[in-house]
């Protein structure tokens, strides 16, 4: 009996330790053994981002220089982000080291930047921090909108500088992207 005790002993020790190695969360953080969470960086910044316009199957919409879709973080209340850490690994702030640039259809007095934690700058647009979304693999897709994640709701910007709520049927680009 002894040595079936020892066994149940050891496996369940195994599994506790694995699981808190690699725990994930619903808010999506996740947290080592030591219980620190993992360090993320915010994306290398480019000397100038353009943000453009692009219509689609949800209006026209905000897009940066290489055709994916801006997005807006309803947790952010003012132009400084809250998405930091593990939030910026899935939802990647448009940051620039210099000044950003409005493509066509884009008013450029609403573009501008605010200062991130780690002391970049995210361009922001009618004073919303811009996002773009790991889960968009190809220019155009816009799989992130209305997804909750890290606290809020996540949603495309128009070029008014509004949130769109409504939904797309399709995340596949319309032709023309």
């Amino acid at each position: 009996m002894k040595h079936h005790t020892r066994a149940f002993i050891a496996v369940t020790g195994t599994v506790f330790f694995l699981s808190s190695a690699g725990a994930a969360y619903a808010d999506g953080s996740s947290h080592s053994a030591a219980g620190a969470a993992p360090a993320a960086s915010s994306p290398p910044a480019t000397s100038s981002a353009t943000v453009s316009a692009k219509s689609g199957p949800l209006g026209t919409i905000l897009v940066n220089s290489k055709g994916d879709t801006l997005y807006l973080f309803q947790n952010d209340k003012t132009s400084t982000s809250t998405c930091n850490g593990s939030c910026t690994q899935q939802w990647p702030p448009l940051t620039v080291s210099g000044k950003p640039t409005a493509g066509s259809n884009v008013k450029s007095s609403m573009l501008s930047t605010s200062t991130r934690s780690d002391g970049s700058k995210q361009v922001t647009y009618n004073g919303h921090p811009l996002y773009t979304f790991s889960g968009d693999k190809k220019p155009g897709q816009m799989n992130g909108q209305g997804l909750t994640a890290f606290g809020a709701k996540w949603y495309v910007v128009g070029t008014d500088g509004k949130q769109i709520t409504k939904t797309a049927t399709s995340s596949s680009p319309p032709s023309g992207y």
